[in-house]
């Protein structure tokens, strides 16, 4: 693998990380209730949010390594990566945040980048398109920076902490 190609890799698997980062500590020193907490007219939480981030990023991963989108097929109009059950305790969603940011990494190390895959049938993807692994990544990467600043705001709101800046 050539220096350039090595870099990029790194260079994602460090992006994804540091905005992971952000995202994370917005629920820094705070409970599993104000985690689950509402404190916007948005009914997302930070809890629901890490939930959202992990879930999201393993499914494109997923669907990177096999051009099978999971879950797409039973898509009922309702975004279940948002819903919390009594087990997404703060330290349960740590934990699934960085067994899926593991996992990723290892994904980047190895993928072919230039592989490309057609996606799914759905409503907000214009039909016939293709994706590389690279465009995948990217992709999450923008995902996880929208949430890791919608949740600076849920943050800020709950107790006037500020996590970005």
């Amino acid at each position: 693998m050539s220096t350039d190609h090595q870099r990029e890799r790194d260079d994602l698997v460090a992006t994804l990380a540091q905005h992971r980062g952000f995202l994370l500590r917005t629920v820094a020193g705070i409970d599993d209730a104000a985690a689950r907490s509402t404190p916007t007219v948005s009914t997302l939480s930070l809890a629901s949010l890490l939930k959202h981030v992990a879930d999201t990023e393993a499914g494109w991963i997923a669907f990177a390594r096999t051009g099978v989108m999971p879950g797409i097929d039973s898509w009922s109009g309702e975004d279940t990566r948002f819903v919390l059950g009594e087990e997404h305790t703060l330290e349960w969603l740590r934990a699934h945040l960085d067994a899926t940011a593991s996992d990723t990494a290892a994904f980047i190390a190895e993928a072919d980048l230039d592989a490309a895959w057609e996606l799914p049938e759905a409503p907000w993807f214009p039909p016939g398109t293709t994706w590389t692994v690279r465009r995948i990544l990217w992709h999450v990467l923008a995902e996880t920076s929208q949430h890791a600043g919608h949740a600076d705001i849920i943050r800020e709101t709950i107790d006037g902490s500020r996590t970005m800046g």
